[in-house]
């Protein structure tokens, strides 16, 4: 099978048999032989009644149905688990994405042996300072974080290699960060590809303003664990070492000030008297504390964790 293409959504039952309609005509007119996941995160209205109706009539379409809304991670990691497809194709439902685009995707996967190719929404047709300027900054935050030099991670159209999505673990808000999760795994062919963009035609945006306050956290996030996650005692034990010794050699000095003292005959104080004691010994605990959290970290990763965190009521 050459394509799987997985579209999660939440509440776009006005635009799915359209979308469908278009993909299946590309695919057809390009000799693709493909698999749709349609993944309903919860959805409220229709959706999941429409694609039902389209399964009938269509056997290429698979889908997943989430008892509740997960978020768009989950929803592409239960289909990725699933996907057969030579090349997985990610585009979101509201018909902002062209599937118009999917033929050259797939080839610049196929033929120019790219890893990933993400798409790039250049001229966008969103509302300018609730999204556009909001999205130009994190853009430019995570390309100088993640080191991966990308113009657009949000754009939800993207192409994967299929050991790609089967290697990564998508999880909590990651689905941004595909790429520099892909990166990380040794995944290192990575383009992207300006494509065309529109206004969504029906319904509204389920994305709001604060997505890109958890997309800066999630980055803060990613940028540690692709340093240290997988391991944590190199950075925990380190400051946590650091932090004792300069906490012991603190008490050290305090009590060889005091013995000084003593031996001049001075008695006045006491070295609980002195702040740096406190300093010193609050230094020593966290050093301690900052290494057993790193002793965990090492315990954790090295047992078997399980991120399947939803709950799916029927796969079709």
């Amino acid at each position: 099978m050459n394509l799987s293409i997985v579209i999660p959504l939440l509440n776009e039952e006005a635009s799915l048999e359209e979308l469908f309609s278009r993909i299946n005509h590309v695919c057809q007119s390009n000799d693709l032989t493909y698999e749709i996941w349609f993944v309903d995160d919860g959805s409220t209205d229709l959706s999941w009644n429409i694609i039902e109706n389209l399964k009938v009539q269509y056997p290429q379409i698979r889908a997943i149905k989430f008892s509740r809304n997960y978020g768009k991670s989950q929803a592409l990691h239960a289909a990725f688990e699933r996907a057969n497809g030579e090349v997985v194709i990610t585009m979101d439902a509201d018909l902002q994405d062209f599937p118009e685009e999917i033929p050259e995707l797939y080839q610049m996967i196929v033929e120019d042996n790219y890893d990933i190719v993400s798409g790039w929404k250049k001229k966008r047709f969103d509302n300018v300072m609730t999204k556009n300027v909001p999205s130009k900054l994190f853009n430019a935050a995570a390309r100088k974080v993640s080191g991966v030099y990308l113009h657009d991670f949000n754009c939800g159209l993207k192409a994967y290699k299929k050991q790609v999505v089967k290697s990564i673990d998508v999880y909590g808000d990651m689905h941004r960060y595909i790429p520099v999760l892909a990166a990380n795994a040794g995944f290192r062919r990575i383009t992207e590809k300006e494509v065309q963009h529109q206004a969504r035609p029906y319904g509204s945006s389920k994305f709001g303003t604060e997505r890109f306050i958890r997309g800066f956290l999630d980055l803060v996030t990613l940028w540690f664990v692709s340093r240290f996650g997988g391991r944590p005692m190199h950075f925990f034990g380190a400051v946590g070492t650091l932090m004792f010794i300069v906490g012991f050699l603190s008490a050290l000095w305090l009590g060889i000030s005091k013995l000084i003292d003593v031996s001049k005959g001075i008695y006045g104080h006491l070295i609980t008297n002195n702040p740096w004691f406190y300093i010193a010994l609050t230094m020593m605990i966290m050093g301690t504390l900052l290494f057993v959290a790193g002793f965990l970290g090492e315990m954790i990763i090295r047992t078997n964790r399980e991120h399947k965190n939803y709950n799916i009521d029927e796969i079709i």
